[in-house]
């Protein structure tokens, strides 16, 4: 199937099942595309094996054959990382940056390391025969929040904003951590020699620090002597795709990168707000990045939702998915807890209790389209029985957060709400009491 052709198709379901969203189900727009094209999966799966096995798996193995890693990875996602960066409030991104960076670092490495005990401990009793380093990998390929589900769903839900900037900074940042101890595991699992985890941190987070900061500095400087905002939407483009491409070849982190250009165009653009009123009147630049940020969250889901095909429907995919999401829960309860009831800080977010606010993390943290993509990475290196375990447990836990957490969020925020309001009023009458 040719590019044109695969596109048309994919922009066909996008629209029609937007439609469709907007006139009877009314559910957020980014799980409906996940939702209704997985459906649309298994409708095709179910209609192969009942009319023609051999015509509909021509049409799957066309879709299938699509480079979902090379399309996210190698294309679009610097670009959909700088435009939801570049959402975050930064005022209330500084506020709360203690608690986003334990998020970001601490509460990735001990979720991914406690996912990888918990699987192992399931392919023990299920007899998968998977290595310990398996299981650890496939931790770092999950527990880092998909910054594209977070950014995507998080903002139509009604949040906080102080709680909403926590989720989003989190999702955005922490898949710098994921990917970094993705690598160092992948390198154990494969026998490559094992890198020293802090240096390749060091190196990751480092060096795309730099890269992005000076790109982004460089450009924003050019930036002022243009009055032309598709001059101004080119330079953004060309900030974040240079410095992606930059620290993917020099071995520094594209994902973080790609954040910190968007930030800094935000930051740098809020600065010359007064110049942006004058030539910018309609505000093109902001327009651009909404529409682009929103066709591709859109294609992306879809796609997220057709790669169902991949999967082979067992019986022991049952007892992956029920063990992938059980292990995430846990693992992504303990990492939230543990580092921000060690961290002595006297107020968290939103003015929650350690409970109140372990449960919000936990129940917001989406998975979506790089965790994919990391997982489908690891097919050349892994023997097929594995790579499907992985592959499955990965697609649940995709499945899981982004329907089933990403459409209760809203109400588990009110539930927590209600419980801290209750608290509040219970601490205050104790105090008038005594």
């Amino acid at each position: 199937m040719d590019f044109l052709t695969f596109f048309t198709v994919i922009i066909l379901l996008v629209t029609a099942i937007s439609l469709l969203n907007e006139r009877f189900f009314k559910i957020p727009n980014d799980i409906a595309l996940l939702l209704f094209s997985f459906l649309l999966c298994i409708v095709l799966k179910l209609a192969g094996m009942a009319f023609s096995p051999d015509k509909m798996n021509q049409i799957t193995a066309k879709i299938t054959g699509f480079q979902f890693e090379s399309y996210l990875l190698d294309g679009v996602l610097c670009f959909m990382l700088f435009a939801g960066a570049g959402k975050v409030h930064f005022n209330k991104f500084t506020l709360n940056l203690k608690n986003i960076t334990l998020l970001s670092f601490l509460t990735t490495a001990i979720s991914a390391a406690l996912y990888g005990i918990l699987f192992y401990l399931a392919s023990c009793i299920f007899h998968w025969g998977l290595d310990i380093w398996v299981c650890i990998m496939l931790g770092c390929i999950v527990s880092p929040t998909d910054p594209i589900a977070a950014t995507g769903i998080m903002n139509k839900l009604g949040l906080s904003k102080n709680v909403t900037t926590v989720i989003e900074s989190e999702s955005l940042f922490n898949d710098g951590m994921g990917v970094a101890l993705f690598a160092f595991v992948k390198s154990i699992v494969t026998n490559m020699g094992q890198e020293n985890l802090l240096l390749l941190m060091l190196r990751e987070v480092g060096g795309a620090a730099v890269v992005a900061f000076c790109i982004s500095c460089l450009l924003l400087f050019l930036l002022r002597f243009s009055r032309k905002p598709l001059n101004h939407i080119l330079l953004s483009i060309l900030a974040v795709s240079s410095a992606y491409m930059i620290c993917e070849a020099c071995g520094f982190s594209g994902v973080i990168a790609s954040v910190i250009c968007g930030m800094s165009f935000s930051y740098g653009m809020d600065k010359l707000d007064r110049f942006r009123q004058i030539v910018d009147k309609e505000d093109l630049y902001s327009h651009f990045w909404d529409v682009i940020d929103s066709i591709l969250n859109s294609v992306l889901f879809v796609l997220i939702g057709l790669s169902a095909l991949r999967l082979s429907p067992s019986v022991a995919m049952l007892q992956i998915g029920i063990a992938a999401v059980l292990a995430i829960l846990i693992s992504r309860a303990v990492g939230v807890a543990l580092p921000t009831g060690c961290s002595r800080q006297k107020a968290i977010p939103g003015g929650y209790n350690l409970g109140e606010y372990t449960a919000l993390m936990t129940w917001s943290a989406l998975k979506g389209g790089l965790t994919l993509a990391l997982v489908f990475s690891t097919e050349a290196i892994l023997p097929a029985g594995t790579y499907t375990i992985l592959l499955d447990a990965a697609y649940i836990i995709i499945l899981f957060t982004v329907i089933v957490q990403g459409m209760s969020t809203k109400s588990v925020y009110r539930v927590i709400e209600r419980h801290k309001a209750v608290r509040i009023r219970k601490e205050s009458d104790a105090q008038c009491v005594s």
